[in-house]
């Protein structure tokens, strides 16, 4: 019995080895490390000689090599994107910069029409004020002389003088010279002025 067990024992020894050995071979496990001292003993076995596959330094050049080819290409594909919206941003800027003259000019011509009717209102309201003055001055005046140089305007500013004269009288509740001036006027300049004030009542 105990002859029969020591040659079992070897048996399974001797079978373990070799599926070590086969399977190294295979390059399942790597057992090289263990079995390298037998490998001497052992030249005609499968593993005899045979070392762990090394990685070329040429390989190791290339890898680098590609991925520095890859992150070059990401910085190229970058750099066109920042392009392409350095182009849009200037496209845009161009457009701001043109809408912005745009309302410039606007602006300023705005400001010119406002300055354009503060003069003439300005010029409306001396206009109004040299009309009030004259027309209290031929108030004052003697009628014959009054008349004469009413007589002698043209008909818009002698219209613009019998208006405001009456305006004056009315404000201040008294009698108006407009009647009397143009009762002592030549008939038909007379009848110019009452037809012209009677059709058009603020002016020619």
């Amino acid at each position: 019995m105990l002859g029969r067990s020591l040659v079992l024992i070897l048996l399974i020894a001797i079978l373990s080895i070799g599926g070590v050995v086969w399977l190294d071979y295979l390059n399942v496990i790597d057992a090289k490390t263990v079995l390298a001292p037998f490998y001497k003993y052992i030249p005609f076995a499968p593993g005899a000689g045979r070392t762990q596959p090394r990685t070329e330094p040429d390989e190791l050049i290339n890898l680098d090599a590609e991925r520095l080819a890859i992150r070059l290409e990401a910085l190229e594909l970058r750099g066109m994107e920042m392009d392409i919206r350095q182009q849009d941003i200037t496209s845009r800027f161009g457009e701001i910069e043109q809408m912005a003259q745009e309302l410039e000019t606007r602006q300023k011509a705005l400001e010119e029409w406002e300055n354009t009717l503060k003069a003439q209102v300005a010029d409306a309201e001396n206009k109004d004020r040299n009309v009030e003055q004259n027309a209290q001055y031929l108030t004052n005046m003697p009628p014959a002389n009054a008349v004469a140089i009413i007589a002698a305007l043209d008909d818009q500013d002698a219209i613009d003088i019998l208006r405001k004269t009456e305006e004056i009288a009315q404000a201040q509740g008294a009698a108006s010279m407009v009647s009397v001036w143009l009762s002592q006027m030549e008939p038909a300049r007379a009848a110019e002025l009452q037809r012209k004030m009677a059709g058009r009542p603020t002016s020619l």
